[in-house]
């Protein structure tokens, strides 16, 4: 990288905290506004959101979802009829008092979800079993009032989708809620070329109002885990709080069965932790918002320009997102700032290479590079981009299994946290003290009871009952 040139970003392993914060500002992808927790979304890093919901879109479409938009903000009154989920989210809330000059006869809670809101609206439109399932789902952002910052990680407001279905029976609702998971670690192994931990969330770690709460985990390069996505399993709670009835084939009057589920720009930190390095970002191929960068070197020499926006149109012709920069910047500026945007394939042609028919391809998540015949170049791309995306998946995959232990014992699961981080493996009673023990001792939490449950002891090496659930613990974002 030409460090003279673009300012240095720190070192990773130096401090990760201010290298994220770092490459989040370089390349471009948001800016601080003025409200605090506010960001700026800035066309790089929106371009990436949009592609993860364009990914997420199509499948939900494909899977019998339909999109809607739910207001803003909702009465309180209406918001405090689910009392579980209401203590879960009122100390995040931001209340609208004023309207105009006037006092609102009644306060207005703009919305930390949207779960009431789609119950209110449910309770008029479902009568009838002919009526279900509802399978909706909306793209909009929520405003949830935090106290620490981060871009992308934790905001007071993110951007998101979540959705909303009801059910006939808990078969087909926790069916739902499943195969939603299963749609986001697609989007894991697929797009973002992240491995997600999947498994279900203690009691104390589960969605306010749910039943059953399920989790995508990732786990970033400085060893913490982050929560990616959930999908909830509600029960008939919110129907009985709502009123939302149908009548069945029986004819019996029936409460449904309900799901809400949703991933968020925090998918965007995610990227940047999981695959970052001291160069700035490094994007999978297939989210990237520009797959190849073509750099011509001496552009003012005669062939050059034109030999770029040849293969710029091949390229464009096969589907690839392409761009020539052809600005006057120097190209060793030119390749840093590539670097700092992840671009994962540089492809440099000068009059030497032209001279040669020849061009330079350099993969930007391990920096090796090849020389190539210009011939041959723009159908080898899409095979470049597919293996860059399997090598950056099991290098994220390695990472995952190097920083997974596994403890029968719990002074040495307080020294691998304190020490190494990562997972650690370890049995648990299900006694919701043990878990604020855990907390308290390391900082680290449960992050999730693996659906496969292979025990690796029958004592909770916390209080030395018997055991009950194999947990992944870790500090976490």
């Amino acid at each position: 990288m030409a460090k003279n040139q673009v300012k240095e970003i720190t070192d990773r392993d130096q401090d990760f905290a201010q290298w994220y914060t770092d490459v989040c500002r370089k390349a471009e992808l948001m800016d601080y506004s003025e409200a605090k927790g506010f960001i700026i979304y800035r066309p790089y890093g929106y371009a990436l959101w949009e592609g993860m919901k364009d990914y997420l879109d199509d499948l939900f479409k494909k899977t019998g979802h339909q999109n809607v938009y739910m207001p803003l903000v909702m009465p309180e009154s209406l918001f405090l009829k689910e009392a579980e989920h209401v203590e879960g989210f009122a100390p995040e809330t931001a209340i609208i008092t004023i309207g105009g000059n006037e006092e609102l006869a009644e306060r207005l809670i703009v919305r930390p979800t949207s779960e009431v809101l789609f119950c209110s609206h449910y309770a008029k439109i479902i009568t009838s079993y002919r009526d279900l399932p509802k399978k909706y789902n909306q793209w909009c952002s929520v405003v949830r009032w935090e106290k620490t910052t981060r871009p992308f990680l934790r905001g007071s407001e993110f951007l998101w989708q979540e959705g909303h279905t009801v059910h006939k029976d808990e078969e087909e609702a926790r069916k739902e809620a499943l195969d939603i998971l299963d749609i986001y670690e697609k989007l894991g192994k697929d797009l973002l070329a992240i491995p997600f931990t999947i498994g279900i969330k203690t009691e104390k770690e589960k969605f306010a109002g749910a039943v059953d709460t399920y989790s995508i985990e990732a786990l970033m390069h400085d060893g913490k885990a982050l929560q990616s996505g959930t999908t909830h399993y509600l029960g008939t709670g919110f129907a009985k709080a709502f009123n939302i009835s149908f009548q069945d084939k029986d004819g019996i009057v029936k409460n449904p069965h309900q799901t809400s589920w949703g991933v968020s720009t925090r998918l965007i930190g995610a990227v940047i932790m999981v695959h970052g390095d001291d160069s700035g970002l490094v994007l999978p191929p297939y989210l990237a918002p520009i797959q190849v960068q073509i750099i011509p070197i001496q552009q003012h020499k005669d062939g050059v320009l034109k030999a770029c926006e040849e293969l710029k149109s091949e390229l464009l012709d096969a589907g690839i997102r392409v761009n020539i920069d052809d600005s006057d910047k120097s190209p060793g500026w030119k390749f840093s700032e590539s670097e700092m945007k992840g671009i994962p394939l540089r492809i440099e042609i000068g009059p030497r290479d032209l001279a040669n028919g020849q061009c330079v391809v350099a993969k930007r998540y391990n920096g090796e590079k090849t020389t190539m015949d210009l011939s041959i170049v723009g159908e080898s791309v899409p095979a470049f981009l597919e293996k860059i995306h399997e090598a950056m998946y099991q290098n994220a995959l390695m990472n995952v299994l190097d920083n997974t232990r596994t403890t029968t014992d719990y002074e040495e699961f307080k020294k691998i946290i304190s020490e190494k981080q990562g997972y650690v493996k370890m049995m648990w009673c299900g006694e919701e003290a043990c878990e604020e023990k855990v907390k308290a001792d390391t900082q680290a939490t449960s992050r999730c009871m693996p659906f496969n449950q292979d025990p690796v002891g029958d004592i909770c090496p916390i209080c030395g009952k018997p055991a009950k659930h194999l947990v992944y613990w870790a500090k976490a974002y």
